[in-house]
């Protein structure tokens, strides 16, 4: 006899699947059982707590090619606190991009405070383009309550008002919920299980503030370039899927450490790559990189840095100048040098300031009226200095 169906609330939905899969995160089949471990999952995301640099660039590039910009992202334990709440330790999830979006600078910033069970408190998302003279700047901030999640999106354009839309979702509507730093994680997390279920699904929300779902699925091992060298990656695709059908698909190439070696949104004329390969020893550990890394520093296409390099300009200038008109003596000094230097054309300019500058007194006149020994060689009464014209 055939058991009988499970009625709807029997059934397992796609978020209860998804929370379920959360919460297991550490727990391996030969780990003790959920009820003996005293911090499940710590010890797994541990290893995923690191900093990694990619460089950006074109697709198709040389090898060689210069790089177009950077990213980077940063996992690492980190104190979160609530106003009237007790301090919780979770992890801070942060990335940083710059490059240029179809030809316009372009940089982006994520910042998120996740829990060990990849829950997130805290997430603020920030994309800038500078576009030149009205540079664009959108912001998109989420915070957990009891309640749900708010989300707030701030629209910057030029010296314009800033426009902000805020909202909420229901705590129903977010169970098995996982954000885009959360995400990182999983990946990572993913990457060095070297395994991971079929139709993983979470429901998300997208850089608009909108509900929808990623889906995560492994395209296999797959042999990959590294500087020089080739190694074995684990090929991660995570797709965006909204309501309007529209997807976002992301192929990320991962080393059995949990380090991206590629990065690439479908459909995007650059991607992330991973070009030191020096990270990589001969036994397949990998050395640790600086938790934040020197970034090329363009000042001349930077708006705000430009504007502090002409104010230091002009201060400086007028220093020089107070100062020049302090002590007129200096130009006396360097006009009785430079005449002597083109009087004599030395072949050894450096030796000949030596012994005219050794030479000389406390200066309040030039040279020729302070009694000091002139370099310049003697000339009879009525004669020029020698090389004189």
């Amino acid at each position: 006899m055939e058991p009988p169906p499970q009625s709807a609330q029997e059934t397992p939905t796609a978020a209860d699947t998804a929370a379920e899969f959360l919460s297991l995160i550490g727990v391996y089949p030969s780990s003790p059982p959920l009820s003996r471990r005293t911090e499940p999952g710590l010890k797994e995301l541990e290893w995923c707590l690191f900093a990694e640099t990619l460089a950006v660039v074109a697709v198709g590039a040389p090898p060689g090619d210069k790089a177009e910009g950077q990213w980077w992202m940063a996992a690492q334990w980190a104190p979160y606190q609530r106003e009237g709440e007790p301090v919780q330790s979770c992890i801070l999830v942060q990335t940083r991009f710059r490059g240029k979006q179809d030809g316009v600078p372009a940089s982006s910033t994520l910042k998120a405070y996740v829990t060990w069970q990849l829950e997130t408190l805290e997430q603020e998302e920030k994309e800038c383009l500078e576009l030149r003279p009205h540079p664009t700047e959108k912001t998109i901030h989420m915070v957990s309550h009891e309640h749900g999640m708010t989300v707030t999106k701030t629209l910057q354009e030029g010296e314009a008002e800033p426009q902000c839309l805020s909202f909420s979702y229901s705590r129903a509507k977010l169970r098995g919920l996982l954000l885009e730093g959360a995400s990182l994680l999983l990946l990572r997390v993913l990457a060095r299980r070297q395994t991971m279920p079929p139709d993983l699904v979470f429901p998300a929300i997208n850089t608009e503030g909108d509900l929808c779902t990623s889906s995560y699925s492994a395209l296999g091992i797959q042999r990959q370039a590294l500087g020089s060298a080739e190694t074995e990656v684990l090929v991660i695709e995570r797709a965006v899927h909204t309501s309007t059908g529209a997807s976002t698909v992301w192929h990320s190439s991962f080393l059995p450490s949990g380090r991206l070696a590629q990065r690439m949104q479908i459909g995007s004329p650059v991607l992330m790559l991973l070009r030191d390969e020096s990270i990589l020893s001969k036994s397949g550990r990998f050395e640790p990189q600086l938790p934040f890394p020197k970034e090329p520093l363009d000042w001349e296409e930077d708006i705000q840095l430009y504007s502090c390099f002409l104010d230091r300009k002009d201060e400086l200038q007028l220093s020089h100048a107070a100062y020049l008109q302090q002590h007129p003596e200096v130009r006396a000094l360097l006009s009785d040098f430079l005449q002597a230097l083109l009087f004599q054309q030395p072949h050894d300019p450096i030796s000949f300031a030596a012994e005219f500058f050794a030479h000389q007194r406390p200066v309040g006149t030039p040279f020729a009226s302070t009694g000091a020994a002139s370099p310049l060689p003697s000339s009879p009464p009525g004669h020029p200095p020698a090389n004189s014209k």
